[in-house]
């Protein structure tokens, strides 16, 4: 599961080793150094999840947790070096989803952020379970696909490639992420099963599958699903 994940901390090392670990695990990471953007940056593009570091300069944690809450259900973790019952019910009564306490191990870190990512998915499949990508549409429940309103008969594994491409609409995967998707579907997959899946997905959702203008190539990285491009790439 790859998410796009802001990262507020003001210890530059801390926020290093948080940005490396969560790219490892295959997500997008921006980092902001104070509350005040991180609230910028909340506007301006919505994370899937937020790590958020209590102690901080202009806007602290708590305060960014409270304006938050009002806001969004966005998905917060928050980070502080402080360890007492009381600052640890503060955090959740401020609405945060979870609390870990410096130090803490980076691993941990990352189980933490996917278990939040998931709950966070589930609850937005529940309240509306059809992942929607202009005239493409993907019902996980349903195990169905649309595309310009025609049912389209899918394999398991490019329907499970479909699936994680609409989750998050333009965001270019990597073969190797994609390839994390098929196991179980495919019994041989190798980054070619990618790229066939891909080849027959073309040729059941795009109006010329030779001038693809949903599912794209990026070169040298891999694919991506948005919401028709002007011109086949």
């Amino acid at each position: 599961m790859c998410a796009y994940v802001l990262v507020a901390e003001d210890d530059r090392k801390q926020a290093e080793l948080a940005r490396r670990y969560l790219e490892r695990e295959g997500h997008e990471v921006t980092v902001v150094s104070d509350g005040r953007a991180a609230l910028e940056e909340i506007r301006r593009r919505p994370p899937a999840l937020l790590v958020l570091d209590v102690m901080m300069p202009k806007v602290d944690g708590l305060d960014v947790c409270r304006i938050l809450r009002r806001e969004s259900d966005l998905p917060v973790l928050m980070l502080t070096a402080r360890s007492t019952e009381d600052d640890l019910l503060l955090g959740l009564d401020l609405g945060a989803d979870d609390y870990m306490t410096k130090p803490y191990s980076p691993r941990e870190l990352v189980a933490r952020a996917r278990s939040l990512l998931r709950r966070g998915q589930r609850a937005v499949r529940q309240a509306d379970p059809v992942l929607r990508v202009g005239a493409v549409h993907v019902d996980p429940v349903r195990h169905e696909v649309r595309a310009d309103g025609r049912l389209v008969d899918c394999t398991p594994g490019e329907f499970q490639l479909l699936q994680a491409m609409a989750t998050q609409p333009a965001r270019a995967f990597t073969r190797d992420q994609l390839l994390g998707y098929l196991h179980g579907f495919d019994r041989y997959i190798t980054n070619r099963t990618v790229d066939v899946h891909v080849m027959n997905l073309r040729r059941k959702i795009e109006p010329n599958p030779r001038k693809p203008a949903r599912l794209l190539t990026v070169y040298g990285i891999g694919y991506k699903l948005v919401d028709e491009a002007p011109r086949g790439t």
